[in-house]
């Protein structure tokens, strides 16, 4: 019998101690040696000239399974994910039926155990009927926390008045995501939306929509005492307040709002559309501020897939949402290249802030006793992204021809290797995220 069921030999190790040339020697699973190992394992997988990167958690994708599976399913989402580079998410709970009881969740796990690609935990969404269960719900193996809409949803799953969140806040003990966009605001300004223009939607959607909302939230969690998660911040704004407001308000940012800006209407069109919106290159350069300073904590994709018909809808009509969530890695990446942030800052936030901000149990680290989740990849390389790429149901991306250095060419989850090379290589080997707070 070898001493090691695998070990990845030659590579540059890069955590939360620097980086450096090392093996890392995996048995069941997990980690269970640093360094120099040898060559006694069942696999020896030569990594010269590649980085080891902790496992890439996303922890914002939707992956539309129950109900919109025409878009999306929980197996054609984390095949995208795990192509890309990632080995871990976190899904958001606005499908149909909702994901706001115990049925409803534990369907999910079941449909996502040993079918989905990578690793995974799910959000109960918060709503004004649930709130007596959330105590019990957010902590439910395989739990993310809590999701909550403050504005930009339908039905029961938006809560957008004070009293409502401040009874979700009370309920729960765990940090809770919300996406912060004020209601009111947005049902006062549906004037300002211009037929067939998609350009006009940061402008219905302003910054002050969003403005407003965060400081309502943070208000809240500082009259409940509770720690708050603001997803896909979009405004430079935002940043600057929430810099005062780190105890209790963790930041989310997304590679779309850090790359693209006003001329992407004019490139894209609806496609380019989303929820918070994308805006002009001043508040690009105030969110990459935030992700300089440390304001913000992690890197979330925000996958949100329509199809190409739902997309080609004359705006307003057309539906607010694009993929991500196999761009992630490779986007970012091209910008540690181009010297916007570093790789242990990329690191920060996609596997050690995942991991700080939820507790997540034995994920986001390479050590010995974490779960022997990697992403591999080869910071040299130069690649086109295209539509045909992207395994999202939807086939398409809003990178399609933009080329990057740096690419991911390994997925490894648990110790299998799921990716390499561009390859699928070991099929469905998804289990539940264990969280530190619900074990």
């Amino acid at each position: 019998m070898a001493q090691y069921d695998t070990i990845f030999k030659n590579a540059t190790v890069v955590n939360q101690d620097g980086e450096g040339l090392a093996d890392i020697a995996v048995r069941a699973g997990r980690i269970v040696a640093l360094g120099s190992v040898g060559d006694d394992a069942a696999e020896v997988v030569d990594c010269k000239g590649l980085h080891i990167l902790p496992g890439v958690i996303d922890t914002q994708v939707h992956f539309r399974e129950p109900g919109l599976t025409h878009k999306e399913d929980l197996e054609s989402g984390s095949l995208s994910a795990v192509m890309g580079g990632v080995t871990g998410v976190f899904e958001m709970p606005n499908t149909n039926p909702l994901t706001t009881t115990r049925e409803t969740f534990e369907a999910k796990i079941a449909a996502g155990t040993n079918r989905m690609h990578c690793d995974f935990a799910f959000y109960i969404g918060g709503t004004h009927e649930n709130v007596g269960q959330l105590a019990e719900l957010e902590r439910l193996p395989g739990c993310a926390g809590v999701k909550v809409f403050m504005g930009s949803s339908t039905g029961s799953l938006l809560v957008q008045d004070d009293a409502g969140v401040e009874a979700i806040l009370r309920a729960i003990s765990r940090r809770a995501a919300f996406h912060s966009e004020d209601e009111y605001m947005l049902e006062e300004r549906k004037h300002l939306r211009v037929p067939g223009e998609p350009s006009s939607h940061p402008v219905w959607r302003s910054p002050e929509v969003a403005m407003s909302c965060t400081t309502r939230l943070v208000n809240l969690a500082r009259k409940t005492g509770k720690r708050i998660h603001v997803l896909h911040i979009s405004t430079r704004e935002e940043i600057v307040y929430l810099a005062d407001h780190k105890d209790v308000a963790s930041v989310e940012v997304t590679p779309h709002h850090l790359t693209l800006d006003e001329t992407a209407y004019t490139r894209l069109g609806t496609y380019a559309q989303m929820n918070p919106p994308v805006r002009d290159k001043a508040h690009r350069e105030g969110i990459w501020k935030g992700v300089e300073n440390g304001v913000a904590d992690i890197l979330g994709s925000d996958h949100a897939p329509h199809t190409r018909e739902e997309k080609d809808h004359a705006y307003p009509a057309s539906h607010s949402g694009m993929t991500g969530v196999q761009t992630l890695v490779p986007i970012m990446l091209d910008n540690v290249n181009a010297g916007k942030l570093s790789l242990q800052r990329f690191i920060d936030m996609t596997s050690h802030g995942p991991n700080r901000l939820f507790g997540i149990a034995n994920k986001g680290r390479i050590a010995v006793g974490y779960d022997a989740d990697f992403t591999v990849v080869d910071l040299k390389r130069r690649e086109t992204i295209t539509n045909g790429w992207v395994k999202s149901r939807v086939g398409w991306t809003p990178y399609d021809g933009v080329t990057v250095t740096g690419w991911p060419v390994g997925t490894i989850v648990r110790g299998n290797t799921v990716m390499w090379q561009g390859e699928l290589v070991t099929p469905s080997v998804g289990q539940p995220m264990r969280f530190l707070e619900a074990l």
